[in-house]
């Protein structure tokens, strides 16, 4: 079998401990840009470790040249320097911790940037977030993006700072006694790297167990919330509620695996520096016997040993979690690898004037289980400036994939230009500057009417508010709460504060995607009569399967096997459901 390349190494699927690997090399990559910062908070534990080692070093010497009862000069240096490095140890800690979690947390913060910048991005591609349930995407959100401040914090300083500390430590000990300091590397090999890889290893399944526990608790706890009247309904709450109570389940064996697991290093650790502690004190009275080492260089040597293993004692609990940072990591870069909906284009914003909305050779579609099908072959239609043109046609005929190219939620090809400018070469932030509208299922905060308005224009005025209210017919208080999802309003209602925060941008183009899908007839009619009543003299592309008020329109197009063509008023008889 002959060798691969880099290039078709790069190219070749990457085993599942590769690709965990990878992810945990890029969750340390996150915190680049603070290296400089990083590096001070190792100095600054390490500075901590080692002055907790000098004091016990140098009160074993201090206690040990009392006892041979010297002049209280001999002593007053050492006197100094237990309490100088006393206040060093508690100083250095607080700094390092200080340094390491400003840094760990701006870390964080840029990490969540980019998951909500990636979330934003990628929301209407079916083909990547949306395959994730949104509990699960809560916890990659979370618990996940959380997993990067404990691998920098807990999994990158202790080690950096042992290796610094521990070296001098040896040396100190070989110093004193040759075979003492031998014997001190090998405790600190084994508590500080043989255990903790043993540990890493056992926490892989555990992890992973974790992991998939968390995310099934949380998807099946959210489910059972959003679905509770319908669960009720139906009789199924009690089987729904056992579910919560099986995944939970399933989380406390993971975690209490998980503690077992940390005992275990932690055990193992205090027994190797309880027989390393014994083997010096073996070797030194030995040495003692034999004349090569003096009673008071002893005490050093042994309660020096006992201080070692403070500079490795975090290491088995770092590398038991390890294995659940990977797994984080592993999911936190599923959602950051996700592919973009819309590509990279001109930022410059669109004018928001009157212009001519012209659309020549559209081409989209949408990603399924069976992977892409495009559904508009060449569309072709025209909006005048100031004019009111419907779309209708069957279902799955591509309606509101054509709303979603306008709202640039989705990507095209061919060319749809306001006035002299191609909307699909421009960004989806520079294109909603002067396209706006209401998606077929506007989504309204859990808050106040005013602050569902300042979404499109955070400086807009009370008075401003207000008047768009009064022109989409909407007669709510500004300081009126609408509730989740805004369940405090009716259907229509919601429809028209969606209506009146697209009015606020003041748009070129006003795209209303089934703007009264599941309304009864007399409330549909009232609705679109006001929806149409406060676009007037802007330009409208009303997306319907109804034909109520179709004798308002300027220009009605059917779409039928991805093409587009105009149809008299008089002649749109046939029946039609919403599109896709």
């Amino acid at each position: 079998m002959t060798p691969h390349s880099p290039a078709e190494r790069t190219a070749l699927p990457l085993k599942p401990s590769e690709r965990k690997c990878r992810s945990l090399s890029r969750m340390v990559g996150l915190a680049r840009p603070r290296g400089a910062r990083f590096s001070v908070g190792v100095v600054w534990g390490a500075l901590a470790t080692a002055s907790g080692v000098g004091l016990l070093a140098l009160a074993a010497w201090l206690i040990a040249t009392a006892a041979t009862q010297p002049a209280v000069t001999a002593l007053s240096v050492a006197v100094v320097l237990t309490r100088a490095l006393g206040v060093t140890r508690g100083v250095a800690r607080y700094l390092e911790r200080l340094v390491t979690h400003d840094a760990a947390l701006r870390t964080l913060a840029d990490a969540r940037d980019r998951v909500y910048a990636r979330l934003a991005a990628t929301e209407s591609t079916l083909g990547s977030v949306r395959r994730f349930r949104s509990g699960d995407l809560v916890s990659r959100l979370v618990s996940d993006t959380d997993a990067t401040q404990d691998l920098l914090v807990r999994g990158l300083t202790p080690p950096l700072s042992a290796l610094l500390v521990g070296g001098g430590v040896v040396a100190l000990s070989t110093a004193l006694l040759t075979e003492g300091g031998l014997l001190l590397l090998g405790g600190l090999l084994l508590a500080g790297l043989a255990v903790p890889l043993l540990a890493a290893r056992a926490g892989r399944g555990p992890a992973e167990r974790a992991a998939a526990a968390r995310t099934e608790l949380a998807t099946t706890l959210v489910d059972t919330l959003h679905g509770a009247p319908d669960l009720i309904a139906y009789g199924a709450m009690d089987r729904a509620r056992d579910r919560v109570a099986a995944a939970d389940a399933a989380l406390t064996t993971a975690a209490r695996r998980d503690a077992g697991l940390l005992g275990l290093g932690a055990g193992a650790s205090a027994l190797i520096a309880g027989l390393t502690l014994w083997g010096s004190l073996l070797l030194g009275v030995a040495a003692v016997s034999d004349g090569r080492l003096g009673p008071i260089p002893l005490a050093v040597l042994v309660l020096t040993a006992l201080a070692a293993f403070e500079i490795v004692a975090p290491l088995p609990a770092a590398a038991a979690r390890l294995g659940a940072v990977r797994e984080s990591g592993d999911r936190l870069f599923a959602v950051l690898d996700a592919p973009p909906a819309i590509r990279p284009a001109d930022p410059t914003p669109v004018p928001s004037l009157p212009a001519d909305l012209r659309i020549r050779g559209l081409r989209a579609g949408y990603a399924d289980s069976a992977g892409e099908t495009e559904v508009l072959h060449g569309l072709e239609l025209e909006v005048p400036a100031g004019a009111h043109v419907a779309v209708v046609g069957p279902s799955g005929a591509g309606k509101s994939t054509l709303a979603a190219v306008l709202f640039r939620f989705q990507e095209a090809t061919g060319e749809v230009r306001l006035g002299d400018v191609d909307l699909l070469r421009r960004s989806p932030e520079a294109v909603r500057h002067a396209v706006s509208g209401v998606p077929q299922d506007p989504h309204v905060f859990d808050s106040t009417v005013r602050e569902n308005l300042r979404l499109a224009r955070p400086e807009a005025t009370d008075a401003e508010l207000r008047g768009v209210l009064d022109r989409v017919r909407l007669d709510l208080g500004l300081d009126e709460f609408v509730g989740t999802h805004g369940h405090r309003l009716s259907g229509g209602m919601r429809q028209r504060l969606a209506l009146a925060r697209a009015l606020l941008t003041d748009p070129a183009l006003l795209v209303l995607d089934e703007p009264t899908a599941h309304l009864d007839p007399a409330t549909r009619d009232a609705v679109l009569d006001d929806l149409l009543t406060a676009a007037a003299g802007r330009s409208t592309l009303l997306v319907t399967h109804d034909h109520a008020l179709l004798d308002r329109m300027d220009r009605v197009y059917e779409i039928r096997d991805g093409h587009a063509a105009p149809v008299p008023l008089k002649g749109v008889l046939s029946t039609t459901t919403a599109g896709r």
